[in-house]
């Protein structure tokens, strides 16, 4: 699933093509997509210029004159600009046309989100319950340190838990656990203060490198502009079982957690 480096990189990347821009026209191939596309979409957006394009988690935000469109690019979507007369292909199931541009989204499993609100965006129910953006100070030590208090749940899973702290799924939880030493299965109320310390600056370290290196490009996703990133290629642990650790030589192992693979060096990681 795109996390948050990719869909922060899409924001980026969709933002010069749409900002200042008059939507004209509204193209729905498929509105079967995680939640159903509002029949009366193109009704609403066409005529309306973009004042904002902004990313919450992992959600994209457009903010019009008169409402916000919601987008999500689900398990294996992605967002790209292109010519609208550009032949729409296998699970291109909706653009947003700027008169010779549009925004193209390509969504094989259907897992994705194409929604439109008139009211606060961040009252909207899919944003109204999340939790801190990992890249903002507001992520701290302290409020690491706060969460983690009487939670046995697993610290991984506390770090993908969105009503904590937005946009850390698999590939980046795994791997800033590996960069603060943590196991993955260590109850989160055992974290001292230093280990969220830790913590904190491994997530906010990771994401930075990943958005350098422009994400990671996993099954289906790609940059707006269809290039691909290459973060994947510095992968400490995610995805390396029986691989030697790149630190210590020790074998990468997994375990499964919430129905999920975790990735950790027995050695580096206590």
């Amino acid at each position: 699933m795109p996390e948050l480096p990719e869909v922060e990189i899409t924001r980026r990347g969709i933002e010069p093509f749409v900002l200042g821009k008059t939507v004209t026209g509204v193209t729905v191939r498929n509105p079967r997509l995680r939640w159903r596309v509002p029949r009366d979409l193109a009704r609403k957006l066409v005529g309306q210029s973009v004042k904002r394009v902004r990313r919450r988690g992992k959600y994209l935000l457009i903010d019009c004159e008169r409402g916000s469109l919601i987008l999500h690019l689900g398990m294996s979507g992605s967002l790209r600009v292109v010519d609208p007369r550009t032949p729409a292909r296998a699970h291109d199931h909706f653009d947003l046309v700027f008169g010779d541009t549009a925004l193209r989204l390509r969504d094989p499993r259907r897992f994705g989100a194409v929604l439109w609100t008139e009211g606060d965006a961040e009252r909207h129910p899919l944003l109204a319950g999340l939790g801190v953006e990992p890249l903002e100070e507001k992520f701290s030590a302290d409020f690491l340190h706060l969460a983690t208090r009487g939670r046995n749940t697993a610290i991984k899973l506390l770090l993908m838990n969105a009503g904590v702290v937005v946009g850390v799924g698999n590939i980046y939880a795994n791997e800033s656990l590996f960069r603060a030493g943590i196991r993955p299965r260590t109850p989160a109320r055992r974290l001292s203060r230093e280990h969220c310390a830790k913590l904190a600056t491994a997530v906010r370290d990771t994401l930075v490198a990943a958005l350098a290196a422009g994400g990671s490009s996993l099954r289906d996703f790609v940059h707006s502009d269809g290039a691909s990133g290459y973060f994947q290629q510095q992968y400490r642990v995610y995805d390396r079982t029986g691989l030697p650790c790149g630190v210590c030589g020790s074998t990468i192992r997994a375990v499964r957690q919430g129905q999920r693979s975790s990735f950790y060096c027995p050695s580096c990681q206590k």
